[in-house]
């Protein structure tokens, strides 16, 4: 059994940015994840500059895809809105890879069965052991999984989302869309080309409000591969997207005690406008790391609530405070 000061089980934005933050300081600090990286991840890979900032990116030195935009076009219920001020979009098999071997931490293939507290931390499947622990996996994060799940659920409105990303080699159209609330969907689908000729499209909306009304995430889908070829955005494709869940922030406190914290998606911290999660997984992942080191706690307060929309446009419910 190997034995760390700090174990991250997940290797996404979340865990890099804390492993990131910890190996800088000198901790001995390992990522256990279930996949190899480079791995394949669908996402729309919206980021804002804010990111880039946390993690002391230059843009031009990102050696990987990092599309721009100098303002995106948005959609509420068919009526355009030009949102100016930059963004970025960024290929996930990509970005992860890259953060998690910036970091420099040592990383690990293992699917995480089984978490037990001992006297002095934690034991993982009886082959690793750590003082701290922190829960970076994502929506199905064994250590939510284990030890909170049913003693300290998530609050927030659960999302459910469709997506794809394909190569398409766009030259006429490079403008990303997003359109709110259209036909109906209690959130958002969007159009989002990124550099290398790739584009990902997709539908996200709320869980709740969609079985309320009879409907489903498919139906939506399905309206919107209709949309982009009514338009002459995506043309000839037969599509297969990929589906999943995740959690907007909602009014749990962080769940941390000093030898366990979770963060990202495995904690539900997807803002309130924009259902965006990489933002707020990197700060928490910061913020842990500090908390970790005894430079601060680790408090909601300094992980953003939106990404850049206004309050109203909350995925078509009142949110928890």
């Amino acid at each position: 059994m190997t034995h760390h000061q700090v174990i991250i089980v997940g290797g996404g934005p979340a865990g890099a940015a804390c492993a990131w933050k910890l190996v800088e300081a000198g901790v001995d600090c390992l990522v256990i994840d279930k996949q190899d990286f480079p791995r394949s991840k669908i996402c729309a890979g919206w980021i804002t500059p804010q990111v880039l900032q946390d993690l002391h990116i230059n843009p031009p030195d990102y050696p990987h895809s990092l599309t721009s935009f100098p303002s995106l076009i948005i959609y509420i219920k068919g009526i355009p809105i030009i949102r100016p001020g930059r963004q970025y979009a960024i290929r996930r098999t990509e970005w992860d890879d890259w953060l998690l071997k910036r970091s420099g931490v040592r990383i690990i293939k293992h699917e995480v069965k089984e978490i037990v507290k001992v006297e002095k931390g934690w034991r993982i499947d009886d082959q690793f052991s750590a003082d701290i622990l922190v829960g970076a996996g994502g929506t199905h994060c064994p250590v939510y999984r284990s030890l909170y799940k049913h003693n300290h659920p998530r609050t927030g409105e659960q999302i459910v989302a469709l997506e794809e990303e394909f190569p398409i080699g766009w030259k006429e159209d490079n403008k990303c869309r997003l359109w709110f609330f259209d036909h109906g969907l209690p959130g958002y689908a969007w159009y989002v080309p990124k550099a290398g000729g790739f584009l990902n499209i997709g539908v996200g909306g709320n869980a709740a409000v969609l079985k309320k009304r009879g409907s489903s995430i498919q139906e939506h889908w399905g309206y919107l591969v209709e949309k982009l070829r009514d338009k002459g955005l995506v043309t000839d494709r037969e599509f297969h997207p990929e589906g999943y869940v995740y959690y907007l922030r909602g009014n749990q406190d962080l769940v941390q005690d000093g030898i366990v914290f979770l963060i990202g998606d495995a904690f539900g911290l997807a803002t309130l406008d924009m259902g965006e999660g990489i933002g707020p997984a990197v700060q928490s992942g910061l913020l842990a790391a500090e908390a970790i080191l005894g430079e601060k706690e680790y408090s909601p307060a300094g992980i953003q609530r939106f990404s850049l929309l206004p309050k109203f446009l909350q995925w078509a419910v009142p949110q928890k405070t």
